[in-house]
């Protein structure tokens, strides 16, 4: 993204209906790049890379007040986990309560083990906030944003080593809760 965001995102704070489309036009790739990390190996009839960015976007634009680059892909993470786990509690409550889409988390989020579902992991993540909330927003950077651990540094204000640290440490947490749900 370029140097002029801070200005975009300052107009946007600010109610400038065109900063704020400028401000879409302008992060559109990185959010596409985002999503499809988040959406990778996860099929869906009803969210694709697309939707998601535009979702989120729409939930960003709804009241983010983004400082900065960094602090702007934060916030992106968290709009994104919220719409990926609002559409797997849409398709929960199509279905009456049956075949929520399990979630390949891959061994970079929770190691080896059955793979927990979206809710699952969004309420274990609750948990987590309550106890680190550092570590739930690297989880949320990371897993739901697709960030790199230098994006989440950034987006965070910490190391990349703390990030890294943090991350090992919220994957056993987060594996844990889940296997003992």
């Amino acid at each position: 993204m370029p140097d002029s965001l801070d200005a975009l995102l300052t107009a946007s704070r600010q109610g400038d209906a065109s900063a704020a489309a400028a401000l879409f036009e302008a992060t559109y790739d990185e959010l596409r790049r985002l999503a499809g990390r988040v959406r990778r190996g996860r099929a869906s009839a009803t969210l694709n890379t697309t939707a998601l960015v535009h979702e989120a976007f729409l939930r960003l634009a709804e009241g983010a007040a983004a400082e900065s680059r960094a602090h702007f892909l934060a916030i992106a993470a968290k709009a994104m986990r919220h719409v990926v786990v609002d559409d797997a509690r849409r398709r929960l409550a199509v279905k009456r309560g049956g075949g929520v889409e399990h979630v390949a988390l891959r061994e970079t989020l929770v190691g080896e083990g059955p793979a927990p579902d979206l809710l699952a992991l969004d309420e274990a993540l609750d948990r987590l906030a309550e106890v680190d909330a550092r570590a739930a927003a690297v989880v949320e950077c990371r897993f739901f944003g697709g960030l790199t651990v230098e994006e989440t540094a950034g987006a965070l204000a910490v190391s990349p080593r703390t990030v890294e640290r943090t991350w090992r440490a919220a994957r056993v947490r987060l594996f844990q809760t889940l296997r003992d749900d």
